[in-house]
């Protein structure tokens, strides 16, 4: 999990903090890794049993809070991590996706057949990782990625400047950008 993965983005209008996918499926994987290891420990059976429950009611509560985000969560993840997986599907996934579950359309951005249109849908999304997926994707199209090279909240312009469907001339001038901030950090 990447550290932004941890921060609690702020709704604008109610000043609430969201907890997204990301971090709820984190937490309930990481109550199955305790629930794991508690099977393996030698506790008198009533401790153990108690814990088990409670640990167990901790990973139901967060199915709950995941399906509240996105209705079936766990089986649109299965679909996503199939290897039927089809572009026509990852798509109508997207459209259909809060902007909370950023753990699904995380998976969908990284996705080897996404298409230019899904992939140009993410590139919206205030998700850094998101973004970056879409900007390093070999399906991301020309207009897609010069639109990201000019987001100034991340250096996705160095992802861009990579990608073998951006265009020649603006690869060149990112490729020059990089030179000389390169250039610049060598003369300090």
């Amino acid at each position: 999990m990447r550290r932004s993965d941890l921060v609690q983005h702020r709704e604008r209008e109610k000043g609430a903090n969201t907890r997204t996918t990301q971090i709820v499926f984190g937490e309930r994987q990481h109550l199955l890794r305790v629930l794991d290891s508690l099977e393996g420990t030698d506790l008198p059976i009533a401790r153990m049993q108690q814990e088990r429950r409670i640990l167990e009611e901790l990973i139901h509560a967060r199915t709950r809070d995941l399906n509240q985000i996105n209705t079936a969560w766990d089986e649109k993840i299965g679909l996503v991590l199939s290897s039927d997986a089809k572009p026509e599907m990852l798509e109508k996934l997207v459209k259909q996706a809060p902007e909370e579950d950023f753990y699904l359309l995380r998976l969908i951005s990284e996705h080897p057949r996404a298409n230019a249109k899904t992939l140009n849908k993410l590139a919206k999304h205030p998700y850094g990782a998101i973004r970056e997926n879409v900007a390093r994707h070999p399906n991301s199209d020309p207009q897609t990625l010069a639109w990201l090279s000019r987001d100034r909240s991340q250096p996705l312009w160095y992802l861009v400047a990579f990608n073998p469907n951006t265009p020649t001339p603006l690869q060149r001038r990112l490729r020059d950008r990089l030179k000389r901030l390169g250039e610049n950090q060598a003369s300090k």
